[in-house]
């Protein structure tokens, strides 16, 4: 089975086919996938997914990810040799980290604990920053009632407040090993803190372990290229 058996490819042309395929746009949810990609050396081929137009609603689209969100991705080598297509972010950084057999725990004990944290990014992190970005910055800004910002504002402090007691001792959310739990996490935390204008909302300040792991992040040279990934046309 080739790539042209998917739909996708037929709207975004592979130039490499022999490549894992990305389809995404550099929102907290897609650099998580592009992020891991350069971290873990993978060869892929991106492709913009233009949400403004629409493209994430096309039936091409649809055909990879019947949820219409991105990122999603679409390997020609997947398991067994035969290609595999795969939508979730966080399924899609097991997915990767596990092929590579990089920042994921081999331990059956340490790579549980892994998905757990990976869960409350994927459970509640994301939604929670997301929803602080809706009502002060997107279309809830012009609600009058501010019940609903503060609601999440809260929630939002409190989970900075589970990740820096988690980061009090540890180097990284897992320990010393950097991992996909702080792919998936710190796209979120700069998200928060930057486009969607959240930082004196939830007092980042006081999380002093959260600002310095972030930091660290953002200053690995994957994360920056992972960032700029798909290009801007």
């Amino acid at each position: 089975m080739s790539l042209a058996a998917f739909p996708v490819t037929r709207r975004w042309p592979p130039r490499h086919p022999d490549r894992l395929q990305l389809y995404s746009l550099e929102t907290p949810n897609g650099v998580k996938v592009s992020i891991a990609l350069e971290e873990l050396g993978l060869p892929y081929e991106a492709h913009r997914v233009d949400l403004g137009a629409g493209d994430h609603h096309t039936p091409e689209f649809a055909s990879l990810n019947p949820n219409e969100k991105i990122p999603a991705i679409l390997d020609p080598h997947g398991p067994g040799g035969a290609p595999l297509a795969l939508f979730e972010s966080g399924a899609i950084l097991l997915y990767l980290a596990e092929k590579a057999g990089k920042l994921l725990p081999s331990d059956a004990r340490a790579r549980y604990e892994a998905i757990q944290w990976l869960m409350l990014q994927m459970g509640a992190v994301g939604p929670m920053f997301g929803q602080v970005g809706f009502y002060n910055v997107y279309a809830g800004r012009h609600w009058e009632d501010t019940r609903p910002r503060d609601r999440y504002a809260a929630e939002s402090r409190r989970l900075l407040g589970v990740l820096d007691r988690r980061l009090e001792s540890r180097e990284w959310l897992l320990g010393d090993d950097y991992g996909i739990v702080d792919v998936a996490t710190f796209p979120w935390v700069r998200q928060l803190i930057g486009l969607y204008r959240g930082h004196d909302l939830v007092g980042f300040d006081d999380f002093g372990h959260v600002k310095r792991a972030l930091g660290a992040f953002l200053a690995r040279p994957a994360v920056r290229r992972g960032l700029e990934v798909p290009a801007k046309p």
